[in-house]
């Protein structure tokens, strides 16, 4: 076991890195690195979000982008959490945060090392751009002047100057953002922060609707310290576990106070790109039906993982004379006390409006098409936010969270699986009893793995699973669907998801564009999520998606790309392929 402090063990190899980068030594990279090693570069050197993994392959790789953007300044940052011991998917390692620069810009990153080795050699390594020079956020000691308002009082003041800014009445974004969730008003506050003039479109009558609309007993299944937005977060007395109404609320406050441009009750009807001119041509349209026409340069999907309903055919209820929602149109359950309801779909949204029509008298059967995975929503949902509980601030959280490659966070959903099992395995085991059927995703990596590949298939359990095992709730299988419906009942929900958002883009886009981008979300062949947060083979299109934290973490580096694009540091129209150099 190594005594020197971690700082100078940790500034010892980020020195060694340095000068293999400036020479640009292939062999000297190669014996930093372990044999299981892995470099993830979020847009620092090569302006990709992407992991390379193994020796070999990491040396090659940096060295080839070593001379062009001249990264210097290896050194952990006094101001951030100090290198520690801890433990990563099992593995115990010393983690440290650093910074450094490259020609265009000021960089962080995360380094892991083995405890035990006399010559340390990266485990993980992460480097993550951090801001552009030149073309830094307007927070802080560079925060507005507000001197246009306050110093000249011939001139529009703050509002007056708000509501032009608002309007377009004269000119067109630069980037349209579609949807006003977490996602949304992540990216635009982001950009807002980059002075990239960015208008959010919605469709919802008011800021907030896509969650207030939602049926009543929603709130959210992870933690409040897990899900504030950049830059505002939640009070500190704010709830555990956030209501959804509470969430809309804030939503509107948070748009008031960023000053973030935002069209509610506007449809978003698709468009098209004009290779010569780079920028869209996009067509909005009013909820009195008018329609304006716009070319921002830049369109951001924010839409979710997924957008358009997921309606089956189902040949048993073409016949059905009573009621059938999409989990989608479903919002309260007192219209059906004492009525008989079947809901079919086991998700985080089929058991929750199960357990709210049996909250309000309705006698419920929960339908089961597939396995699905069950975890109780407290604590063992929350295991794979441990790093959130663990002391770093906010900001330090994001980029460790930000560090981890895929192949490492496998691993440590697989161990944070395994410990769930054994936290809920009385309920799990009722449950079987029971007849559910059950499932812990790809092999063993849990809950969220499922939704980061599928978008769903699990169920954080606030009280629906002991409804089921007590018999209060009924449990029935899909081929049992014909029975049921001959038995009678009055309300069918379909909670059956969302199509991928390939659907969404064909729709507004058309086919030669969806072709051209290709699938959304899940990792296919590589490390990444497909399409997500970077540049795609459409010039200037561009998805963001997920929790709160995935937001709030990416947003950061959308942002910056596309700051990037309008400064002419990048090409908007690189292809993923052709940005590897």
């Amino acid at each position: 076991m190594r005594t020197e402090p971690l700082a100078t063990i940790a500034n010892h190899w980020l020195a060694r890195l340095e000068h293999a980068l400036a020479a640009r030594d292939e062999a000297l990279l190669q014996s930093l690195f372990h044999p299981d090693s892995h470099w993830r570069d979020v847009l620092a050197l090569t302006w990709r979000i992407g992991t390379v993994s193994g020796v070999h392959a990491i040396a090659e790789e940096l060295a080839a982008h070593a001379e062009r953007v001249r990264p210097a300044g290896f050194r952990t940052d006094p101001d951030r959490t100090a290198p520690r011991h801890v433990t990563r998917a099992g593995a115990k390692c010393i983690e440290a945060i650093f910074r450094f620069e490259t020609a265009v810009g000021q960089g962080s990153g995360v380094l892991r090392l083995p405890p035990d080795d006399q010559e340390p050699r990266a485990w993980t390594l992460l480097t993550a751009l951090d801001e552009l020079k030149g073309h830094e956020e307007q927070v802080g000691r560079l925060r507005p002047k507000g001197w246009s308002y306050s110093r000249d009082f011939a001139a529009p003041n703050w509002l007056a100057q708000r509501r032009s800014a608002q309007a377009y009445d004269e000119r067109d974004p630069v980037v349209l953002v579609v949807g006003g969730g977490q996602a949304g008003l992540s990216i635009a506050a982001r950009l807002a922060q980059l002075q990239v003039d960015t208008l959010i479109v919605d469709r919802w009558p008011r800021i907030g609707d896509n969650w207030r609309k939602r049926y009543d007993a929603l709130t959210l299944h992870n933690q409040v310290h897990v899900n504030h937005l950049p830059y505002m977060p939640f009070p500190p007395n704010w709830p555990v576990y956030i209501p959804k109404d509470k969430l809309a609320g804030w939503f509107e406050a948070y748009v008031e106070a960023m000053e973030l441009n935002y069209w509610t009750g506007t449809e978003f009807e698709g468009g098209a790109y004009d290779e010569k001119e780079k920028r869209w041509t996009v067509t909005l349209r009013g909820v009195d039906g008018a329609k304006r026409e716009m070319h921002p340069r830049h369109v951001v999907l924010a839409t979710g993982v997924s957008g358009i309903p997921q309606l089956p055919d189902i040949a048993s209820l073409r016949n059905f004379r009573g009621k059938v929602l999409h989990s989608s149109q479903y919002d309260d359950g007192e219209a059906w006390q004492g009525k008989s309801a079947l809901v079919i779909g086991t998700g985080n949204s089929g058991h929750d409006i199960a357990q709210d029509l049996y909250s309000c008298g309705a006698q419920v059967t929960l339908v089961q098409r597939s396995p699905t995975l069950i975890t109780q929503c407290d604590p063992s949902a929350q295991l794979v936010y441990a790093l959130y509980s663990e002391g770093p601030p906010l900001e330090d959280c994001d980029l460790i969270t930000a560090s981890v490659p895929l192949a490492v966070a496998k691993k440590a959903h697989v161990l944070a699986t395994e410990h769930a099992k054994h936290l809920d395995k009385a309920l799990l085991d009722r449950l079987e009893e029971k007849g559910f059927k059950l499932d812990f995703g790809e092999g063993g990596t849990g809950w969220q793995f499922k939704y980061l590949t599928r978008g769903g298939g699990y169920y954080f359990n606030v009280g629906c699973s002991d409804l089921i095992v007590e018999g209060k709730i009924g449990l029935a299988q899909f081929s049992e669907l014909d029975g049921l419906l001959k038995k009678g009942a009055d309300l069918v929900v379909l909670a059956t998801g969302y199509k991928g958002q390939e659907a969404l883009v064909q729709k507004l886009f058309g086919e030669e564009v969806a072709a051209r981008v290709g699938p959304i979300w899940g990792f296919g062949d590589g490390q990444e999520l497909r399409n997500m947060f970077t540049r795609t083979a459409q010039p200037g299109l561009w998805f963001i998606a997920g929790s709160f934290a995935q937001s709030r973490i990416y947003s950061k580096y959308l942002a910056l790309q596309i700051k990037a694009c309008e400064a002419g540091l990048i090409a908007q129209d690189a292809r993923p392929a052709a940005q590897s150099r």
